[in-house]
Order: C-alpha cells, then structure tokens, then sequence
C-alpha cells in the first residue's frame, strides 16, 4: 500500500506491455538481480568462510549457516509489515537498499583486518574483534534483505493492473520469469565470486557485492517516474481489519450458533465459498446482545478476509520440510564436494560451492520450457489459464524434492566406499578420487524442485492475501525457508550429539570420511515423503481465495 499522491496508481493510468511487460520494470528487476548476485555471493560460500579463515567446525558452520539463513528468511516477515502498514514498498525498498550496501561495506572490512601468528589461513582463529565485526556485518545484511527481499517482488507483480484482460494475462508469468531473472545474480556470483573468495581474496570477493548493490540503488532511483503506485481505498488498514475479526470474535465467543446461523442467512451467503470454514469466526458477525452497532461486529467481507488468511497457514506448515531439504544444498552438499576431485586439467580445482551453478542452470532452462510449452500443453486439457493450480505445481517441486535427497544419499553412500576402498577413511583432508561432478544430479534435481515448488510458493502466497498484505504474503513464503533452516540446524544439532559422542565420529562429522552422511540423507527423504502425503491431503481441500 503506497501513499495517495504517487506518480501514477492503477485505476487512472494505462502503462502499455512491451513484450508482456510495463515499463519500468528493468529498474526493479536489475536491483533484485543486485541484490541476489550479494546475498547468494555471501551464502554460496559461506560454510567455506567460516570452517576456513574462522576456524569453525562442520557441525558448528552448518548451525551457523543455517541459523543465519533462518534469519535472513524470517526478517522480511518485519519488513513487509513496515511496508504494508507505514512506509510502502517503494520507500523500504530504497531504506533497505541502503542499509544492504553499509552491511556489504563493513563485512567487505572485516574480511579485510589483516591478524597475524598463524600458520595458515585455515589453522587458527581471528581476533574476536574480528569475528564480532564479522557476524554484525552479517545479521546487518540479513536484517537489509528482511527489507528488500518481500518488498521489490510485490512491487514488481503491482506494476501489472489486473482490470486490464492483456496485463491480467501477461502476471500469470510474471512469476515464471521473475524467478528466471532473480538466477541471473547467483549465477554469475557462484561462478566468478566463489573462485575469487577461494583462490585470491575473500575482502575482494565480499567487496564486488557492495558496488553492485550501490549501482543497482541508482538504477532503481532512476526508474521511479516509470512505476506505478497503489492507492489506499480502505478507511481501515488490512492488518486492523483482520486483527478486529479475531478480537470481536473472541468477544462474542459466548453468541449461540443459532444467531450465527440467522446472521448468515440474513446477509445472504458469505462472499466466498470456503467461508463454512473456520466458523468460529463468524462470532465476529454478531454480537451476543443482537447488536449490529459499528465497533461491536465486522462485516461479512471483513470475516471473509480473515478466513483467507487463516486458510494459509497449513500450507505454510507442509512445507516446512521441502525448506529443510532446500537448506541442504549450501551447507552440506557444500562441504561434500570439497573432499572430492575438483580438479579441471593440470593446475584448476574447481570451487565446491560453485556446483550450486547447475542449480541456476536449471531453473534458466526448466522456467522458459515450462512456461512456453507445459502451460501451453497442460492449459488446453485442464482449461486453467496457468495449466496446472498453484497447489499442484508446488506439489511436484516437494515430490522432485524428496528425489533429490535419495540421489544425495545414494551419491555419499558411493563415495564413502571409495574412500574406504583407497585406506583415505582416517585422512580428513585427503582427496578421494572420484570426480565432483557425481553431485550433479542432485544439484540438477533441486533446481527443477525449485522451478516448481518455490515459483509456486511465490504465487501462491502473493495471490492468496488481501491486496494490501502483498508484501506480508511474500514474506510468509520466505519464512518457510527461515523456519526450515532453523529446523534443519537444530537437526543437524541433534543428529551430530546423538550419533557422535565417547570419541565415536557422529553422522556429520569434521571428517566425513568416517561420517554418515548418506544416513543423514535417508533420513530427511524419510520425513519428506511423510510431509508430502501430509501435502497432499491439505492440497486437496485448500479452497482457493480466487477463482483460479
């Protein structure tokens, strides 16, 4: 919700498409792309960083990085309220973006601090200045993305005006290629920034972000006459609207169902057709004396409104384990490739984070075929204009998922017998002679799982909200991600103290090679097939807040 008096809103002026797209939308696409090139170029290689220069544990690294994750992934749950509530999108994005580049800044600074007495890099631990300059750095940037990340996305879907048949037509793939764009910037920061981090200096490599992002502010500055602009309709703020709805409902809790009842044949039906749900709402409708005095009840669209809501969360919930899986891929599949050969001809190691490429790779190539073939094929059976339901595609992402997990357990099981095979079991820094590039396959599946189930979340979450709540919807779906990441670190705690422990090695440990990782593995497609079916059930009842 932007404030009266923009540039431009929805129902007084027409931004032509070009190629299905309103003008001005490179601005804020270049400073998402920004924005993605800097964090994945800070979480790519940050379990490196960290069991590396800073001296950390597997074990400890991994909670650390998913703990930062988590984090990062629930702040925007904060910023979009910021948003929706008080200053817009359009400022958070600008305040966000400001604060991303004096993160960027002083991490590139503390990576900088030169400290002497030791052997290696890798073989002592930095000031404690160093390590506290260190991680404010790094929470100041997930507390910045809080800001940008749910904001710049729900500005960029605003830009399409859904009265207009072409642009309604043209946001069923904004989605699609939003997605495609946002690849662009880990694509790139996973190729050249990992290498540089690994092979020439990680204050250079923590530096190249911090100009990025400061160029993308100023290409995003330059677009703004080009946006457009919500207008506040509504006397009455989203969040107060629904807030009332759970209050009054509590206050008339003592109101018989049969009041209920005539309240809802009074008014006709409910707007909306999964409005039998969660009747305990409808309390809100009446009061206990009869009372239809305003401040005492809410309407029927308030209540609806609420319901939607509401109808979110168990979704929310099933996918907490498709996040767990996702948390997987730069942490300890990370840590898999570095014991394995890297090498590209003579005197070229390949940098184990920069696998994560053909994670990008995939959603570059999945995203055009599905849109431009799968919708097209799948839209002339089904008759649904986006060819399969949100629901269902975010289905196939969490199945694709728990595919991924058993090649990953599958791939570890092979490599811990090859190192068996060559005596490399008690060598934790040796190079087990089989080539990284078995980890392909499961970098590939996780892509095509986020090609369906993350671009589906994106949707789903933006769609199903009042609105107003855009940005709130979005940060919901990120908070999937914070949630599983502090989900997956606690796993890994718990995993690594009771499988370890009286000098036994645990299933994650310092040296994998004498670890069980594909133990590891196995157990977390275990649990995403049970959160899958559990999926499928909520799925399937789900009643859409719009017709789909």
């Amino acid at each position: 919700m932007e404030a009266t008096g923009s540039a431009s809103n929805f129902s007084e002026v027409e931004t032509p498409l070009i190629d299905g797209v309103v003008d001005g939308f490179i601005d804020y696409k270049g400073v998402e792309v920004a924005e993605r090139f800097a964090y994945y170029g800070i979480s790519s290689n940050l379990i490196t960083y960290l069991t590396g220069p800073l001296g950390q544990s597997t074990a400890t690294a991994a909670e650390n990085v998913n703990a930062w994750s988590g984090t990062a992934s629930l702040l925007p749950l904060l910023g979009a309220f910021v948003a929706d509530a008080f200053l817009g999108r359009y400022r958070t994005i600008i305040i966000a973006s400001l604060l991303y580049v004096l993160a960027l800044g002083l991490l590139t600074l503390s990576a900088l601090i030169p400290y002497s007495d030791c052997e290696s890099d890798t073989s002592c631990s930095p000031p404690r200045f160093q390590v506290i300059l260190f991680f404010v750095s790094l929470y100041l940037v997930a507390f910045a993305q809080g800001g940008h990340k749910p904001c710049v996305q729900a500005f960029g879907a605003d830009q399409f005006d859904t009265e207009n048949p072409e642009e309604r037509k043209a946001k069923s793939s904004f989605f699609n290629w939003w997605y495609f764009g946002m690849c662009a910037g880990p694509l790139v920061a996973l190729c050249v920034l990992n290498y540089i981090q690994d092979n020439l200096s990680w204050g250079l490599g923590f530096g190249i972000p911090c100009i990025m992002m400061s160029v993308a502010l100023l290409i995003f500055l330059g677009g703004t006459l080009t946006y457009r602009f919500g207008e506040k309709v509504e006397e009455k703020g989203a969040f107060l609207r629904i807030g009332q709805v759970f209050v009054r409902a509590y206050r008339n809790r003592r109101t018989t169902s049969s009041s209920i009842s005539l309240e809802e044949e009074a008014c006709g039906t409910l707007p909306h057709q999964g409005s039998h749900q969660f009747r305990f709402l409808n309390k809100a409708l009446v009061s206990p004396d009869g009372s239809k005095e305003e401040g005492k009840i809410c309407s029927t669209g308030e209540v609806d409104e609420a319901k939607a809501v509401l109808r979110l969360f168990p979704i929310w919930a099933s996918c907490l384990v498709f996040a767990v899986v996702f948390a997987q891929y730069s942490t300890l599949f990370t840590k898999q490739g570095v014991t394995m050969d890297r090498s590209i001809g003579l005197s070229f190691d390949i940098p184990a984070a920069t696998l994560q490429t053909f994670i990008s790779i995939t959603i570059v190539i999945l995203i055009p075929i599905y849109d431009r073939v799968l919708v097209p094929i799948a839209r002339s059976i089904t008759r649904i204009p986006s060819g399969i339901t949100v629901l269902q595609r975010i289905g196939i992402g969490i199945f694709i998922s728990v595919l991924s997990m058993v090649v990953s357990a599958l791939v570890e099981t092979k490599r811990l017998q090859i190192a068996e095979e060559y005596g490399l079991v008690d060598d934790p820094n040796a190079t087990i002679p089989m080539k990284i590039w078995w980890l392909i396959p499961q970098y590939l599946l996780t892509g095509a799982a986020d090609v369906f189930a993350m671009v589906g979340l994106q949707e789903f979450f933006y769609d199903q909200v009042p609105s107003e709540l855009r940005s709130i919807g979005l940060a919901l779906y990120l908070s999937i991600f914070g949630v599983g990441s502090f989900i997956s670190s606690f796993l890994i705690s718990v995993v690594d103290k009771t499988t370890g422990g009286n000098g036994e090695d645990g299933w994650i440990s310092d040296n994998l090679n004498r670890g069980h990782l594909d133990y590891f593995y196995w157990f977390l497609a275990g649990i995403s097939a049970i959160a899958f079916v559990i999926y499928l059930y909520l799925a399937k009842s789900y009643i859409y807040n719009r017709p789909r």
